[in-house]
C-alpha cells in the first residue's frame, strides 16, 4: 500500500464572522488509508471537508491536497483538482429524477467523452461493487434507505477518485445497512488504493474499519491515534465521547446565567 501522504493539512485556521470554527489544526492523510474524523455537533467536522474540497478558503493556513495548495487554485485549476474527489453526503443525495443507473452515469457525462457502450459497462461495474447492479433500473424511490446510500457510494467511485468523502455516512441506518456500508467502503478504499475521509459520529462501527482517528474539540485537535489507541484511552474528552457518558468535558447544558435568576426575572415580568 502507497505510505505517500496525499492531504497535509497545516496550522489551518478558519472562522465564520468573528466565530473561530478551527484553529491551528495539523493533519496528514496517507493514500489507502481510512481515516475517521469525530466530534461533537458545531466542532467543525464538516467544514473541515469543506476547505479540502475548496469551497471555503482557510482565514490562515493551508490545505495540500496531492502536493497543490488548494485555496491558492484558479476555478479551472480547482475543478480539475476536484475531479479527483468523490463525495458521499449524509443521505445520499440522489438525483430524484434519474434510475440508479443514470445516477451513476451522470459524472461519466458530464465529464469525459466515453462512449454510451463503455459508460454502461463501468456503470454497471461500480453497481456490482456495491452489490446493486440488480436494481440499475429502479429509481431512487424504489430504494430503502441503506439502497439508496450504496447507489450514492457507487457514483461516488464513478470516476475512480483519489479521494472519498463520507459525510455522516451511516446516519439513519439499520445495523444490518450500516454494516454493509461500513464494509463497503473498507474494502473499495483497499481495492482501489485510494483515500477516505469519514465524519461521523458512529464510534463503534467507524473504529471497526479506519486506519487513525482525529477527534476536533473546540476547534483543535483534541486526540488522535489509531482504533486501538483511542478505544483505550485515558484522556477525558476522548473517553466520554467513545463511551457515550453523560458525565464528562463536554456539559450537557448550554452556558447560562444561574437558574434561579433566570426564574427569578421571569417572575419579575409575569
Amino acid at each position: 500500500m502507497n505510505s505517500e501522504a496525499l492531504i497535509e493539512i497545516s496550522d489551518l485556521n478558519f472562522s465564520y464572522g468573528a466565530r473561530p470554527i478551527l484553529k491551528g489544526i495539523n493533519m496528514t492523510m496517507h493514500r489507502g488509508k481510512v481515516i475517521a474524523i469525530m466530534g461533537g455537533s458545531g466542532s467543525g467536522k464538516t467544514t473541515l471537508l469543506r476547505l479540502i474540497s475548496g469551497s471555503v478558503t482557510p482565514s490562515a493556513g493551508y490545505v495540500k491536497f496531492d502536493h497543490q495548495m488548494v485555496h491558492q487554485l484558479n476555478r479551472n485549476a480547482l475543478f480539475k483538482l476536484r475531479r479527483k474527489m468523490g463525495m458521499l453526503f449524509q443521505f445520499g443525495a440522489l438525483f430524484t429524477d434519474l434510475s440508479v443507473f443514470d445516477n451513476v452515469a451522470f459524472q461519466m457525462r458530464e465529464h469525459t467523452n466515453l462512449p454510451e457502450t463503455m459508460i454502461r459497462d463501468l456503470v454497471l461495474m461500480k453497481l456490482q461493487a456495491v452489490g446493486l447492479r440488480g436494481a440499475h433500473q429502479m429509481m431512487p424511490t424504489e430504494l430503502s434507505g441503506g439502497m439508496a446510500r450504496r447507489v450514492a457510494l457507487a457514483r461516488s467511485i464513478a470516476l475512480d477518485p483519489a479521494l472519498i468523502m463520507y459525510d455522516e455516512p451511516f446516519t439513519g441506518l439499520d445495523p444490518i445497512s450500516l454494516s454493509i456500508i461500513g464494509s463497503l467502503i473498507r474494502r473499495l478504499t483497499d481495492a482501489l488504493g485510494m483515500t477516505s475521509i469519514i465524519v461521523t459520529h458512529d464510534v463503534q462501527e467507524s473504529l471497526k474499519i479506519v486506519d487513525y482517528v482525529y477527534f476536533i474539540a473546540d476547534g483543535v485537535i483534541a486526540a488522535e491515534g489509531t482504533p486501538q489507541e483511542v478505544s483505550q484511552s485515558v484522556a477525558p474528552f476522548v473517553h466520554q465521547f467513545v463511551h457515550g457518558e453523560e458525565e464528562g468535558p463536554v456539559p450537557f447544558h448550554y452556558p447560562a446565567d444561574a437558574y434561579g435568576m433566570d426564574l427569578n426575572l421571569e417572575s419579575r415580568l409575569a
